[in-house]
């Protein structure tokens, strides 16, 4: 696949990582003339220390479009000349310009066609790296005008977690599909508010849980399921770790009324999520522990740890463990009867590494475990995300994941806390069968 970029790629990163490289909450910025939601979200975008706009390349040239035949549904929606899906990236955040932006270059059906954000000068420099006309660009007072532009078909909402639920409503209103950052909102009313808003308006809503679409984790998904190659699956040990900067204290994500929690639902929601994925059942019960650091000014309202386990129906044990104050580690191990899989990294955007031992066929004696290095077409995990999304727009299929998987989480991350609180276990509503809140199957990559 050919894709021409009109400036180097060095450039372009320095640029990027330039104007996502800070982040700060509404409150210390001081914003003012906003509606309470536009400060914050005008603060999560970050400040700009930009380059002069003539050393910022023009415009992004995007591979053919590639476009599977499907069975177009009762809701067929007329996509772009090119035939992709116009989305408006809504925040401009590290996430927008880092990940989500440049994997646009690898989609193969989508392309931004707007941008919202509080910043008016990067929004203008970042449109001019991605041919978005200035009358594409939006801020978050003017978000509602998105209705008007036919070359919006949906939106991506990139913004602090308490914002998640007033753009969504906003983006179905508007007539556009949604798709969401995870976590999805911050309490199961919100959740389930977002999921009512869409279903009225007929728009689909997709929340973006990554790790579902990435090759290597259903890979493990199939053998954890099929059983032949790890046998009966036992226990699964997962951990999603990093050091937040102590020299940012006030950013949002240690602000509980923007971020909903701390390490839990910002990095301790891979644990949750994945495991959910990977077994295809849902947890009766948890038990969890949570700590944070005495005197550490980056905990005063969010916790810096959050230990816990779930029990699942088929008598599986999960061991979570997700921290915002030791050095980065993200992986998990699924244990069987009869062999291993290992991802590590297991979260991270690129890189990451899959392994498996298991018993020999000719016996099931113990024996010297060989490890197995495998290795699969390498993926934009970003871009199959989006890619699955547009063509659930455009066939009008349910998403693999929708609002009611993001809903699902909220459920059992207010339970861990509770657990946390109590200090004893909490039991869940059984849910019967496989993916029972999931939608259709991503399309083989």
């Amino acid at each position: 696949m050919d894709i021409t970029i009109s400036a180097p790629f060095a450039e372009r990163r320095r640029f990027l990582l330039t104007a996502g490289s800070t982040v700060a909450a509404a409150s210390v910025l001081g914003l003012t003339g906003q509606s309470s939601w536009a400060q914050a979200a005008t603060a999560a975008d970050g400040q700009m220390n930009a380059e002069p706009a003539k050393d910022l390349p023009k415009a992004v040239s995007l591979p053919p479009m590639q476009e599977d035949k499907t069975e177009k549904s009762e809701m067929p929606v007329q996509l772009g000349r090119d035939g992709r899906l116009g989305l408006a990236i809504v925040g401009l955040g590290r996430l927008s310009l880092e990940e989500i932006m440049p994997a646009l270059a690898t989609s193969k059906r989508c392309r931004v066609t707007a941008l919202v954000s509080g910043d008016p000068d990067k929004a203008r420099q970042v449109a001019a790296m991605y041919d978005v006309p200035e009358t594409s660009l939006y801020n978050y007072e003017t978000f509602d005008q998105l209705r008007d532009n036919p070359e919006v078909h949906a939106v991506y909402i990139v913004l602090p977690n308490a914002l998640h639920r007033d753009f969504v409503i906003r983006a179905a209103k508007a007539g556009k599909h949604v798709l969401c950052e995870k976590p999805m909102a911050t309490s199961v009313v919100d959740c389930q508010t977002m999921i009512d808003a869409c279903k009225a308006a007929n728009r689909l809503l997709m929340i973006a849980y990554r790790i579902q679409y990435e090759p290597q984790h259903r890979q493990v998904m199939a053998w954890v399921r099929e059983g032949a190659v790890l046998g009966k699956i036992k226990l699964i040990d997962m951990s999603n770790c990093q050091n937040q900067s102590k020299e940012n204290t006030h950013q949002w994500r240690h602000v509980k009324a923007l971020a909903g929690g701390g390490a839990l639902p910002d990095i301790g929601l891979y644990c949750l999520n994945t495991a959910r994925f990977l077994l295809g059942e849902e947890p009766v019960e948890v038990s969890a522990s949570q700590y944070s650091t005495e005197g550490d000014p980056r905990f005063v309202e969010v916790e810096e740890a959050m230990l816990w386990q779930m029990r699942f129906p088929s008598g599986v044990r999960v061991q979570c463990t997700s921290s915002y104050a030791t050095f980065g580690s993200n992986r998990y191990r699924v244990l069987g009867d009869t062999g291993w899989a290992d991802m590590d990294p297991a979260f991270s955007y690129e890189g990451l590494q899959l392994k498996r031992s298991r018993i020999a066929e000719d016996t099931r004696d113990f024996v010297a475990p060989g490890i197995e290095q495998i290795t699969t077409k390498k993926n934009n995990q970003f871009a199959l995300e989006m890619d699955h999304f547009a063509e659930c727009v455009a066939t009008g299929k349910q998403p693999w994941t929708p609002g009611e998987e993001g809903l699902q989480d909220q459920r059992i991350m207010e339970a861990i806390y509770e657990s946390a609180r109590s200090g004893k276990p909490v039991q869940l509503t059984p849910i019967q069968g496989t993916d029972v809140l999931r939608g259709s199957p991503p399309s083989k990559t």
